[in-house]
């Protein structure tokens, strides 16, 4: 890694405007962070839509941005295969944390909640297969005190709400369940991913993951093609 000295000109300001924030991710042992605009990287995540140039503000990928330690070429082709700085940019802003102010947290918050509330309306059912309405789903979540983190994807929360407010509501969701094989070179990166689904697992001899997942039926198309684009498709998979 390098050192990075900041100028003043705006790439290279350090969390100098009150909107100004860091934006990082863990991989490979390492932590890696960016200075983006809050309200923008936000959006950008819930979303998808805007542009990382007007987003990111930092020149370059650092390990400690208030130091100005700068990530080498060599160190991000390691880490993510790549070292153009907007493509592991979109990487950071869509899978890491921000970190947010608190005015934007709550607001980040609010926006999640509506997001897990929605999932859960159009993924579930009682069980003559009757939707239940928002307001019924909400009163079942705020009865058994379910914090909503505003960093953490929509599904993966409303997957772990779901199983909760099920001990408290008449309430199924169209599911799959698979069994799965992820080779040894794979499992131990793979299992972040996974662990929300898992109803059973083995740790083979060899280090490969044998398991049984449980996903929802409307999701599993981009679940497979998740995790098969992350094991380069070595994913053995059998429906159950």
């Amino acid at each position: 890694m390098e050192k990075a000295f900041c100028s003043d000109s705006k790439k290279n300001n350090i969390v100098a405007r009150k909107n100004d924030i860091i934006a990082r991710i863990k991989s490979h042992g390492k932590q890696f962070e960016i200075v983006v605009v809050a309200e923008k990287a936000l959006e950008y995540r819930e979303t998808g839509k805007g542009n990382l140039m007007e987003i990111v503000l930092s020149e370059g990928i650092f390990s400690d941005i208030k130091k100005g330690i700068k990530f080498s070429t060599k160190d991000l082709e390691d880490a993510f295969g790549t070292s153009d700085i907007y493509q592991i940019a979109d990487k950071i802003i869509k899978k890491g944390e921000l970190q947010l102010p608190s005015s934007f947290k709550e607001k980040a918050r609010e926006l999640k909640f509506n997001q897990i509330i929605d999932w859960l309306v159009s993924s579930c059912s009682d069980p003559a297969g009757r939707p239940h309405p928002a307001e019924r789903i909400k009163i079942a979540i705020s009865q058994v005190g379910v914090k909503i983190d505003e960093n953490k994807p929509v599904e993966e929360q409303a997957m772990a709400i779901f199983k909760l407010i099920q001990k408290i509501l008449p309430i199924k969701i169209a599911t799959k369940r698979v069994a799965l094989k992820v080779p040894a070179i794979y499992a131990a990166k793979l299992y972040g991913n996974l662990k929300g689904y898992i109803i059973h697992e083995d740790w083979l001899s060899d280090g490969s993951l044998s398991c049984v997942v449980e996903v929802p039926a409307r999701t599993q198309i981009e679940f497979f093609d998740k995790i098969n684009s992350l094991t380069h498709g070595s994913i053995i998979t059998k429906e159950m």
